[in-house]
């Protein structure tokens, strides 16, 4: 399928990024958002492209006047975005997330009924302290990665005792660090739960059992079991030897990290992205 492209960038554009539409158009648009790497996920969203869908990927936090971290980042940054794909004539709205994105996708549906379906990779199921620093530069004291109208979203912060196992340089395995947290901070957690069985949009899980960043196959479980309480519409795909980085068809695998572990294998990163690409083409397109 002949897909155009158009970079985005200020000023012109709220944001840095990129769109991908096939060139007879679609009324299905999606965000597709990349964790706390920060990039532009330009592989995937050509992917969708290709598919016949509207892709639009974004720079959400690191571009210009936006915080260097994951930091009280308004989410009004993802509702401008769906803004920006319904006058691209988008009708039906996706947004497909990772890791931090996958956080973003899921709060974003709840806030702004125009999301008919959120596709969450590795998802969290609650709202998590900054990574990395704010606009003041600061990273310390903990604050909410996400703001909405101005308010930040109840969080839970991260125990700072916890301390890797890995041998210094060597790079480090973090879910350790979440479980933590969730034992110490324990009268946070329901304040910070995303209330997902308030959301409108349908809703597809995947998630890697060999997770080493965070405890994804059980958020994904928690995530479902709050949709599933009201009735509402969950699929979650989970494969036990997949990591952080499930890979889609077409995609090449992950890089390896300097700085973390995220678990898995490439083969179980590919075959549960191969094992979830049929639902989410079905889960964007309303075939399912």
């Amino acid at each position: 399928m002949d897909v155009t492209e158009r970079e985005l960038a200020a000023p012109t554009d709220p944001w840095e990024g990129v769109l991908f539409a096939p060139a007879r158009g679609s009324d299905i648009g999606v965000l597709v958002l990349a964790g706390s790497s920060g990039r532009i996920e330009r592989e995937r969203a050509r992917l969708l492209a290709r598919q016949g869908m509207t892709a639009l990927s974004i720079r959400w936090f690191g571009g210009p006047g936006q915080p260097p971290g994951i930091c009280e980042i308004p989410l009004e940054t993802f509702t401008a975005a769906i803004d920006f794909l319904r006058r691209h004539k988008a009708r039906r709205i996706g947004i497909l997330g990772v890791s931090k994105g996958a956080e973003a996708a899921l709060l974003t549906s709840v806030h702004d009924p125009r999301v008919d379906v959120v596709i969450a990779l590795s998802p969290t199921s609650r709202v998590w302290c900054n990574v990395g620093p704010g606009l003041d530069g600061a990273q310390r004291p903990w604050r909410s990665s996400w703001t909405w109208q101005r308010q930040a979203l109840p969080f839970v912060p991260l125990d700072e005792s916890w301390a890797p196992a890995e041998a210094d340089g060597d790079p480090v395995a973090i879910r350790g660090w979440y479980e933590l947290s969730e034992r110490t901070f324990a009268d946070r957690l329901a304040a910070a739960e995303i209330p997902v069985d308030k959301a409108r949009a349908d809703l597809l899980l995947v998630a890697g059992g060999d997770d080493a960043m965070w405890p994804s196959v059980p958020f994904a479980e928690q995530l479902a079991l709050r949709r599933r309480s009201v009735g509402a519409s969950v699929r979650l795909i989970a494969r036990h030897d997949a990591g952080h980085r499930p890979r889609f068809p077409g995609e090449g695998p992950a890089p390896a990290s300097p700085r973390f572990q995220y678990g898995g294998t490439p083969d179980g990163d590919a075959l549960l992205g191969r094992s979830a690409w049929s639902h989410v083409l079905e889960a964007l397109s309303n075939r399912g």
